[in-house]
């Protein structure tokens, strides 16, 4: 049966309607990134699977980057941490080291490698977070993987920098669950969002705008599923080790391959 020509001038309609807001749907410029936040976090922690439970909230924000790095500083109480790095807990020195005053805590969240608060507190971390979106970052990433490669283009946001900044890749997955057997953390299944599997440097940043290639190994790693890629402002400690700053842009990979 065929509709009466006022109702298919009102399908028409609707069809119309319909492919005009599908279309405009997909012109909306996705939102920018606020900021990016890394969870320093131990199984062996009785204090952390709160902060790990809301890291995994703020990971599904779309203008949130929120990452998981497991440090091994609390492996000796009983329970060895199963994702955890010596170099996050390096990482987390270097940035109480570079920002002055020392603190080294679990659960602790460092906001856009400036800014810390306790990974638990999510008032303090959205204050944090807002704070720094109303300044926003200082480079633009677009990632495209072709031929094998990862193509990162680095563009400045405003006037060019002579900012010194890494580019570094961050193989992750996106989503992990570990039960507990010993330790403060027994009998417990905790669950992680983007748990960073390691840290790869393919590239320097001065500011102008540039783009880096790097073969796609440097976004895997075992169990990995994704990848996340940051610029990053750097400099030296005395002994010439390079301290991670502040986070100058940043942006997500695929979320499965």
């Amino acid at each position: 049966m065929f509709p009466r020509p006022r109702h298919l001038a009102a399908t028409f309609a609707a069809f119309a309607v319909g492919m005009a807001a599908a279309q405009a749907l997909a012109q909306t410029p996705p939102r920018p990134l606020k900021a990016v936040i890394e969870l320093f976090t131990s199984q062996g922690c009785s204090s952390c699977p709160p902060a790990d439970a809301l890291v995994v909230e703020l990971a599904k924000d779309p203008e949130l980057i929120a990452l998981t790095l497991p440090v091994t500083y609390w492996d000796y109480l009983g329970w060895k941490d199963t994702l955890g790095k010596d170099s996050f807990a390096r990482r987390q020195k270097f940035y109480a080291k570079a920002r002055g005053d020392g603190q080294v805590y679990t659960p602790q969240v460092v906001i856009n490698g400036a800014a810390h608060a306790i990974g638990s507190e999510r008032a303090e971390i959205e204050k944090t977070v807002n704070q720094f979106a109303a300044t926003g970052f200082t480079a633009r990433i677009a990632l495209k993987e072709e031929n094998g490669a990862l193509q990162i283009q680095v563009t400045p946001t405003g006037d060019e920098s002579a900012a010194t900044a890494g580019i570094w890749v961050l193989p992750t997955t996106h989503q992990a669950a570990v039960p507990i057997t010993r330790g403060e953390n027994q009998g417990r299944t905790l669950s992680y969002a983007n748990v960073v599997r390691g840290m790869v440097r393919v590239g320097d940043w001065t500011g102008k705008e540039t783009t880096v290639t790097a073969p796609l190994s440097a976004t895997q790693a075992p169990e990995a599923d994704g990848y996340v890629v940051v610029v990053q402002a750097e400099r030296p400690n005395k002994y010439g080790h390079m301290m991670p700053g502040a986070i100058l842009g940043a942006a997500k990979g695929l979320a499965k391959r």
